[in-house]
């Protein structure tokens, strides 16, 4: 079966999910290592309905913006402790740890897409992909125009963005170790990074910014309330 005749619930073939999109226009700038990044998409698509043979092609365009989070620094001990994963999942976060250490250090990268709006308009889409780059080239650095298969494009946009995170690994990775946020903390051997979020969510949770249960979920995820214990609870003792 190709690729553009596979069913919604169908296993999609990533490898050629990967050759059938093609990313005209990337952004500019790489995902940033400390604050939200939006990149504006369009997913252009040859409507599923018409014939190839048909003289009037007619191309779908898809708009929507993705954010990604500034990249978490984890670990296989933490990231086994999250919630949503299946079993697979565990058992490859938990031979992570067996192969390089329960705190050894990784990247979590959080997504999430806003799909705005669809249009039919008159075309291949090749073509309408390529005036929609050359429109917007000169005027927005941070979007991307993406070729795709109409009833894959969501997963065609998944293939973008990975292909975006990995471009951007490096250079996150790089500005990190420079601040030494990657390095464990001394006496608590997680990751200095993940010390600061947790600074962080003191600092919200006693301004009553966020429900204290956050900062409890995430101290147990890393092992050591133990250690931030009588911290947490004069939180509660400070308000009465």
């Amino acid at each position: 079966m190709s690729v553009e005749g596979q069913k919604r619930g169908d296993l999609p073939n990533v490898t050629a999910v990967g050759q059938a999109t093609v990313v005209l226009k990337a952004p500019h700038n790489k995902l940033a290592t400390f604050g939200m990044t939006k990149v504006e998409y369009y997913v252009v698509t040859d409507a599923i309905y018409q014939d190839a043979n048909d003289d009037a092609a007619e191309a779908v365009i898809r708009k929507g913006f993705v954010s990604v989070a500034p990249p978490a620094v984890v670990t296989p001990g933490y990231m086994r402790r999250l919630e949503g994963f299946g079993e697979d999942a565990l058992n490859y976060f938990t031979g992570l740890a067996q192969k390089y250490g329960s705190n050894s250090p990784g990247l979590l990268y959080r997504y999430s897409n806003d799909h705005v709006s669809t249009d039919i308009v008159e075309g291949k889409s090749f073509d309408v992909a390529k005036g929609l780059t050359e429109r917007l080239e000169s005027s927005s650095d941070q979007t991307a125009v993406i070729i795709g298969i109409d009833n894959l494009w969501d997963i065609c946009l998944l293939q973008f963005v990975f292909e975006f995170t990995m471009a951007s690994i490096e250079n996150n990775i790089r500005e990190l170790g420079r601040l030494r946020l990657i390095d464990p903390e001394p006496g608590l051997g997680v990751p200095r990074a993940a010390i600061k979020d947790i600074e962080l969510l003191f600092v919200e949770t006693s301004k009553g910014n966020i429900d204290p249960s956050v900062l409890k979920i995430e101290l147990d995820r890393w092992q050591i309330f133990d250690r931030y214990q009588d911290r947490f609870l004069a939180l509660f003792r400070n308000k009465s």
